[in-house]
């Protein structure tokens, strides 16, 4: 039991100290640049927690959105909470959107989403009815059957003692976000939390709904996810340091990036570089390619 209470505490240490569908793999060489074909519809980029798109240090889509505004993309930051329940930052969203398509004049958005950030975009589509805002939904790394971390930090009884209550409350306040709820996004990113999530969140017909992921080789490919990485696979199989390929993989179509050893960070380009040979932003250049392909 200290053991794994010692490690509970490394794991949030960690995760503060960063910022029935057919399935297909990505190689590095199947990954090349198409030519200049534009999307009918804006982007909104929406980011999981720790992140925020507001203003900040750490750019956490790397060089994606201005690679994107150079193919011709109209790109915007989703503007959610680093620390908000799937509801209210739903609610955030929802005004986002709106103010998007005033300003673009369109119908409609298409929304690509990394890790938390595809449970509060699934959210928004169904609480709001947004399915006639929203053309497709792209997620990244989303925890979609619930995060194994997060189900070992929630068993965990250290977590809910007044010292770390307090730390947390202090720490989200300091975070600058709206409506910041550290304990409701521990809750709802628990395996049982988001079965019940997905027996009660329907997809809506009017979306289209894919996913992308990627598996770390093992905990070496990025150091930061060393333990994290082995705890998951241990109990789950390949993962990418924070979210397990079973939990990732869901929607209309899905697709697993492989060969390549790209962890849950590395995968929005918060590096900034080439990982594993693999140039990150050419797999956001590819779904844009894909999306203006459906018409979207």
């Amino acid at each position: 039991m200290k053991n794994i209470t010692v490690f509970t505490i490394g794991v949030i240490i960690l995760v503060f100290s960063i910022t029935n569908c057919g399935l297909d793999t990505l190689r590095k060489d199947t990954l090349p640049v198409q030519e200049h074909r534009p999307l009918k519809y804006p982007v909104v980029l929406v980011h999981g927690i720790i992140a925020h798109d507001r203003k900040g240090l750490i750019h956490f889509w790397g060089r994606i959105p201005e690679i994107l505004k150079d193919q011709g993309v109209q790109v915007f930051f989703g503007n959610t909470d680093a620390w908000g329940s799937y509801e209210s930052n739903a609610s955030i969203l929802k005004e986002t959107i709106e103010r998007v398509l005033i300003e673009t004049n369109q119908e409609k958005v298409n929304i690509i989403a990394h890790s938390k950030g595809g449970i509060d975009s699934r959210y928004l589509i169904w609480r709001y009815g947004f399915g006639d805002k929203v053309a497709s939904l792209t997620t990244v790394s989303t925890p979609h059957h619930g995060a194994e971390v997060a189900d070992l930090i929630a068993a965990q009884e250290i977590v809910y003692s007044k010292s770390i209550k307090h730390a947390l409350e202090v720490f989200g306040k300091l975070s600058g976000d709206k409506n910041p709820n550290l304990y409701a996004v521990l809750y709802q990113l628990t395996t049982a939390s988001m079965d019940a999530f997905n027996r009660r969140i329907p997809m809506d017909d009017r979306v289209y709904y894919q996913s992308l992921y990627s598996v770390m080789h093992n905990g070496f490919d990025d150091l930061l996810y060393f333990h994290t990485y082995s705890y998951i696979k241990k109990i789950t199989g390949p993962n990418d340091g924070l979210v397990s390929e079973k939990s990732a993989a869901w929607g209309n179509h899905s697709v697993k990036i492989v060969n390549q050893g790209v962890s849950h960070s590395e995968i929005i380009d918060i590096k900034k570089r080439t990982v594993a040979g693999l140039d990150i932003p050419s797999l956001y250049i590819n779904i844009a390619h894909e999306l203006s392909g459906m018409g979207f």
